[in-house]
């Protein structure tokens, strides 16, 4: 027998975790343990202006970028359409499913001129080496480079 006619009604109200949808097994789960950004802001605050518009969390574009290395996106608009459509991607950047993803150009902007000037990038690596060597996961002895593209 034919079933009747599915149609899509949009609910007045949703009740949605995106937590209840990422697998504990995901790498970003496993990453999101060892991430630590709550210095971003104030490491970064003499490289933003006092007036104007408020600025995007660096938070969320460091994460985003995490993003992109983790999975091999290096363009940053597709990486901006990455992060709206995937739940785990948001879960990890802090997004809710309303919430709006930057724009590529103002992700660019910030990458290439505040962060470079500030040498947060740098910063952000040292402070997790040296975290990693606190909590025994490398000596901080021997290193290996990988320059393959």
């Amino acid at each position: 027998m034919l079933g009747p006619r599915q149609e899509a009604q949009a609910a007045l109200f949703y009740e949605f975790s995106l937590e209840d949808h990422i697998p504990q097994n995901h790498l970003l789960c496993s990453i999101d343990r060892f991430v630590d950004l709550s210095g971003i802001r104030q490491y970064l605050a003499e490289f933003y202006s006092h007036t104007g518009r408020p600025s995007i969390d660096p938070e969320l574009l460091i994460r985003m970028l995490l993003v992109g290395y983790c999975f091999g996106i290096r363009s940053e608009r597709r990486l901006c359409e990455e992060v709206h459509l995937n739940l785990a991607y948001r879960w990890f950047c802090r997004l809710d499913l309303s919430d709006r993803v930057p724009d590529h150009s103002t992700f660019s902007k910030n990458r290439h001129g505040r962060f470079r000037e500030s040498e947060l990038l740098r910063h952000l690596f040292e402070t997790t080496v040296a975290r990693c060597i606190a909590e025994g996961l490398v000596s901080g002895q021997r290193m290996a480079i990988d320059a393959s593209l």
